[in-house]
């Protein structure tokens, strides 16, 4: 027999459980954003997502379960009001929520964030009441009806590149009665028919900081940012706009990443044994191995973002034992390989790319391992720099406009 459902009424005390377990959890939910997350209902902007099955297949790839109200209605539910991302598309193609079929790898280009922490983004930005915002990455839309919640649909706009992604979100935010300004559009641009913003906060990942977003900011204004890279590094940074367009601010602290705008996602390199045949075949000791990088620390993964600062263009990748650093605008390469309790490298090209690596890992040791609040992101319209008061030298985030 089946069993009667109310989404629209089951879902109001999984909302209040939620945003208690939030509180619990220590996220910063002023009660403005309190009453956000217990208005708007989650389970509309998601008719269907995937979740992992469990262990990897047999080729190393993650299985995922399509998951709809249809097919299990109270797994649906659970999982739409529990603190965690959905992945609602794979590859750039929309699934087909009546017919779902299961998915094995590919790459995730869309979902709808954990709540923590799209509370925390729009929290971080500090939006208020009477402020302009610019969201990048619509997404499912939920985020955006979060904002819309806090401050009047008017004052929000919301761009997505993807425009099957768009026009789902649409109907839900129009369906709950949402009406802010949505586009398709690449947020690398902005939106300038609604510009000036008071804030920016964008739901995917740049590789440096994108000057049209710094033209369309009121002075006085903030963008809040994932910085990314093609080393899968993350850093978020909140700039403060100047009159003159430059803007500067610190990294925040913590543990963040977002997919990457889809003009910025790493290019193909081919087979790693391509690139090591031309490498020198006498080896050196390395001063610092790969798992400084690797390890799955909160340290490692700020130092992944510091090292991707010196070597923006590089790639790494793991076959077997050996650890492959692939750049494939200047043609370089490297090779780390574990031998008797030390790594050894061979390089070659025009860019010793690890030789960079241990520079700014050198250097890091030097100033007392600082963490991701200490360092300070200065952009002007030549160039973007990353810099720490212990450390010689900014490194350079981007020499030229993206």
């Amino acid at each position: 027999m089946t069993m009667p459902t109310d989404p629209e009424n089951d879902a109001v005390p999984l909302r209040a459980a939620m945003v208690n377990a939030l509180a619990r959890a220590d996220v910063p939910v002023d009660p403005a954003w309190r009453a956000a997350v217990e208005a708007v209902p989650r389970h509309r902007f998601v008719p269907g997502f995937y979740l992992p099955a469990g262990e990897r297949d047999s080729q190393g790839l993650t299985a995922w379960e399509p998951v709809t109200a249809e097919l299990d209605y109270g797994r649906w539910l659970a999982a739409v009001y529990s603190d965690t991302t959905l992945i609602t598309q794979f590859d750039g193609v929309e699934p087909d929520w009546q017919a779902p079929v299961a998915q094995r790898g590919g790459a995730p280009t869309s979902s709808s964030t954990l709540p923590s922490l799209v509370v925390r983004m729009w929290s971080d930005a500090d939006v208020a009441e009477g402020h302009t915002v610019l969201e990048i990455g619509t997404g499912t839309g939920y985020s955006t009806a979060l904002a819309c919640e806090r401050l009047e649909s008017g004052d929000v706009t919301s761009v997505e590149v993807d425009p099957s992604r768009l026009e789902a979100a649409a109907n839900a935010l129009y369906g709950c009665g949402y009406t802010p300004t949505l586009a398709v559009a690449d947020g690398l641009y902005g939106y300038w028919p609604e510009a000036r913003f008071d804030r920016v906060v964008a739901a995917c990942s740049f590789r440096g900081v994108p000057p049209a977003l710094l033209v369309q900011t009121r002075p006085g204004g903030k963008v809040l940012l994932t910085l990314s890279g093609w080393l899968y590094g993350y850093a978020r940074v909140l700039l403060t706009v100047a009159g003159d367009g430059t803007a500067e601010g610190a990294l925040l602290p913590g543990t963040v990443s977002f997919m990457a705008a889809r003009t910025h996602a790493a290019p193909a390199f081919g087979n790693p044994a391509h690139w090591a045949a031309g490498l020198p075949d006498k080896p050196r000791k390395a001063r610092h191995g790969p798992e400084r990088l690797m390890a799955a620390t909160e340290e490692a993964f700020h130092v992944r973002f510091l090292v991707q600062c010196a070597v923006p263009e590089a790639q790494m990748v793991t076959v077997e034992d050996v650890v492959y650093l692939i750049d494939v605008v200047s043609g370089s390469a490297a090779t780390l390989t574990p031998s008797d309790d030390q790594w050894h490298v061979r390089e070659g090209g025009r860019v010793r790319l690890w030789e960079r690596v241990e520079t700014v890992l050198d250097a890091f040791d030097a100033a007392g391992r600082p963490g991701p609040e200490t360092f300070t992101v200065r952009v002007c319209d030549k160039e973007q720099r990353l810099g720490h008061p212990n450390m010689p030298g900014p490194l350079l985030l981007r020499a030229a406009p993206l």
